[in-house]
C-alpha cells in the first residue's frame, strides 16, 4: 500500500537522532531507536496527488545533543505527490547549523 515515511539522522554525531516528533497533516510520530518513526506517517489505498509537507520538532533534540541556543526549532519540508500509487520516503539530514532531504526509496 503506498505511504510517506521519514527518518531522521544526525549527520554530526554520525547516528540515528532519537526522540524527534515529526508531524504531517494530523499525524505525529516520534523518531525510534533508529531514528524512524515505528509507522508511516501515512498509508493509503491511494495517496492524493499534491502539496504536503512534514514538520520535524528538532529544538529540543539538538538542546538534548548539547546545543543551547539551536538554530532550528522546526524544519518543514515541503514536497509534492505526484503518483498516488507509489511510496515516498523524505529523509532528513541534520546538524546544528544545517540539513539536507532527498527523495528515498
Amino acid at each position: 500500500m503506498p505511504h510517506i515515511s521519514t527518518h531522521v539522522l544526525d549527520i554530526a554525531q554520525g547516528k540515528p537522532a532519537v526522540g524527534i516528533r515529526v508531524e504531517l497533516l494530523d499525524r505525529s510520530a516520534t523518531t525510534n531507536a533508529n531514528g524512524r518513526t515505528d509507522e508511516a506517517l501515512l498509508t493509503a489505498p491511494t495517496l492524493t496527488p499534491g502539496p504536503y509537507t512534514i514538520t520535524f520538532h528538532v529544538g529540543d533534540y539538538l538542546r538534548a545533543a548539547g546545543h543551547t541556543a539551536p538554530f532550528y526549532e522546526t524544519i518543514q519540508i515541503p514536497f509534492v505527490i505526484t503518483d498516488g500509487a507509489r511510496n515516498y520516503h523524505v529523509p532528513l539530514l541534520l546538524a546544528p547549523h544545517g540539513y539536507s532531504t532527498y527523495l528515498g526509496s
